[in-house]
């Protein structure tokens, strides 16, 4: 169990959070929810002890065990992968350390060889002999091959790494999990794997996602950061959403008759107020004037931005054709004899466990990379707008301001039309002089987003679009592209994303290639079903 107790949080005059009393207990999912900024991950590190509240404090159950997913890609290069997953438990560490330089001796003393048998009693206690084929399944349940789970953590990709790291905190059943965005650079098999993994976990879990279906599919309270304060809800995202909308509407409505019948006071005592007759009903009514208030509606630190993208013209007849693309990218073929034809209107999610097959094909199509054989043809009426996964060459060493960022990407010549679109994306004010190079990633993506809404093209390719986002842009780009008209080729490993936009489901990874005009929760039953 883990609760805190009056904890109180600011950071200079602001103040992010007050008067926080949560328990947290054994079984429970809960997901931690707040707008960018509003103070989920540090939230998450007063929970983990990493840094202290301004006020009150956070207690756990003596003799719990912790564990924390790190964000440090680099802190175990020195170790392989496997030892790596272990230190996920310290204290079994710790053991089979001592125990390798006990054994290691050429004679022990009576003292040593007891404090060995305690050492193995201990070990044995704690599943210690399973503990390495305990670690093996975690990492192939994340996706991550065989061949690598001896490799040095310095050899991994920065994908693979992210895996390790998330096998070492689900290490050994921790009594307390904590997770920030888990499912980063997560394949959609990876996400399923993990949500199965958390639902069967009898632990403490609080997590922080943007991805929706994996805060409803694992979580069974809702923790939100809003208004400078921190309120439990009992349920999933879509539920504490669903509540959450209502009681507002409730507040609305409220507020609405209140409004009307101190109007409607508000005539009766300037009309009678000077009758003597009345003048008894006036005051009564200025009594009960006095009685109503109209409540204050609470200003949420939440922010939509508004995402729409409308194309220039209609697509024609023929959009796609690919013919036999191949490409191999480090030794590695990651494309192999790929073809498929695009059809006008299609919604194509490319799926599959490859970031890298998927993200190399977005690149030849976009002209950045040669593929090594085959080509491809785009339809004459088409005119394509593209985000890359990586949009660091749009943005990286820019000095000019978004202002001069935008009206390079576009026609408009007048700046008040330039702080408009950009004011759609949550810049306003003196946020729209910033210069780009000094934009978070969340923010480059809504600049790449307004560039694509800019563009007016009829086909948008967009590789991993919610990675930065927080759940208010996602859902706002989510509804965008199912409104969107014509057609778009994406990649995503959030699976709402997925399943309410694509209408056919593509699997460029070599050796597994899939194509069919399906919803993603369709294929996933049909995988199911083939297994």
């Amino acid at each position: 169990m883990l609760e805190t107790v009056n904890v109180s949080l600011q950071y200079g005059g602001r103040v992010l959070f007050e008067h926080a009393d949560l328990k947290f207990t054994n079984g429970n999912c809960y997901g931690l929810i707040g707008a960018n900024g509003a103070g989920k991950s540090t939230f998450m590190k007063i929970l983990a002890g990493e840094i202290e509240p301004n006020k009150g404090e956070v207690r756990k159950t003596p003799h719990e065990r912790m564990s924390v997913l790190r964000q440090d890609h680099f802190a175990f290069d020195a170790y392989d992968v496997i030892r790596t997953v272990l230190m996920g438990n310290p204290r079994l560490c710790e053991i089979m350390d001592e125990k390798e330089v006990l054994y290691a001796k050429e004679e022990m003393s009576e003292e040593e060889g007891i404090r060995l048998c305690e050492l193995e009693e201990e070990f044995a206690e704690m599943d210690g002999w399973s503990a390495e084929s305990d670690a093996e399944i975690l990492l192939n349940g994340l996706g991550v091959p065989n061949d690598l789970h001896y490799a040095k953590m310095q050899d991994l990709s920065g994908e693979n790494k992210v895996k390790v790291l998330l096998a070492q905190a689900l290490f050994g059943n921790p009594d307390i999990l904590l997770m920030d965005e888990p499912t980063n650079h997560l394949d959609l098999d990876a996400v399923a794997w993990l949500e199965d993994f958390l639902i069967d976990l009898d632990s403490t879990v609080i997590v922080i996602s943007h991805d929706r279906h994996f805060l409803n599919k694992v979580c069974t309270h809702t923790v939100d950061i809003d208004f400078g304060k921190i309120t439990m809800f009992v349920g999933n995202y879509d539920f504490w959403y669903e509540y959450t909308q209502m009681a507002q509407r409730q507040m609305r409505e409220q507020n609405k008759k209140a409004e009307a019948k101190i109007k409607e006071l508000q005539e009766f005592i300037r009309r009678f107020s000077a009758n003597a007759s009345k003048s008894k009903q006036a005051t009564s009514r200025k009594k009960l004037l006095d009685s109503i208030q109209v409540e204050e509606m609470p200003v949420s630190s939440r922010r939509f931005p508004y995402v729409d993208f409308k194309p220039a013209r209609k697509v024609g007849n023929e959009v796609l054709s690919v013919s036999g693309i191949s490409k191999t990218i480090g030794g590695k073929k990651v494309l192999d004899n790929v073809s498929f034809t695009i059809h006008p209107r299609e919604k194509v999610a490319f799926i599959g466990s490859d970031a890298l097959a998927k993200t190399t094909l977005f690149k030849i199509l976009a002209g950045e990379l040669e593929p090594d054989e085959g080509s491809f043809k785009w339809g004459v009426t088409t005119s394509q707008s593209y985000l890359p996964t990586d949009n660091g060459a749009y943005f990286d060493g820019c000095a000019d301001s978004l202002l001069d960022w935008i009206r390079s990407y576009s026609d408009l010549i007048y700046e008040s039309d330039i702080r408009s679109w950009l004011g759609r994306m949550l810049f306003s004010g003196e946020e729209a002089t910033k210069q780009a190079k000094v934009l978070s990633g969340g923010e480059r993506v809504r600049c790449m987003l307004c560039k694509m809404m800019l563009s007016g093209a009829n086909v948008l390719m967009l590789d991993e679009p919610t990675d930065h986002l927080d759940l208010e842009s996602i859902a706002s780009l989510n509804d965008a592209l199912i409104r969107y008209p014509e057609t778009i080729l994406f990649s995503s490993h959030d699976h709402q994303f997925v399943e309410t936009v694509a209408d056919r489901l593509i699997d460029v990874t070599p050796g597994r290639f899939y194509d069919k005009q399906i919803r993603f929760d369709e294929y996933l039953q049909e995988m199911h079903e083939n297994t």
